[in-house]
């Protein structure tokens, strides 16, 4: 069957996504690469090896007392790069 009424780009991108189910991966990424900006420049400096896989992000960090204070404030931390990613795609932070 022909499709005649027109589609705006953005949201044919949109559906390809979803439908390959690429778009999660996508917003946990784009909440992984917030990091900096929700941790602040002197925490960031210290963590390394930060990835993310099925809504879990894990960082290497250089110092104990840095470790510390971010488990502390893990579910902010958790709530505010959802809310910079878009959707609730981070569930847990692990800190090594």
């Amino acid at each position: 069957m022909k499709r005649t009424d027109p589609k705006l780009i953005a949201d044919v991108i949109g559906d390809f996504l979803q439908q390959e189910d690429i778009e999660t991966s996508m917003l946990e990424h784009r909440a992984l690469q917030h990091w900096g900006d929700v941790v602040g420049p002197g925490a960031n400096r210290l963590t390394t090896e930060r990835y993310v896989d099925n809504g879990i992000i894990t960082v290497k960090i250089a110092s104990a007392s840095l470790k510390n204070d971010l488990m502390l404030t893990r579910s902010s931390i958790i709530a505010q790069l959802n809310q910079l990613a878009g959707k609730p795609v981070i569930r847990e932070i692990i800190f090594r």
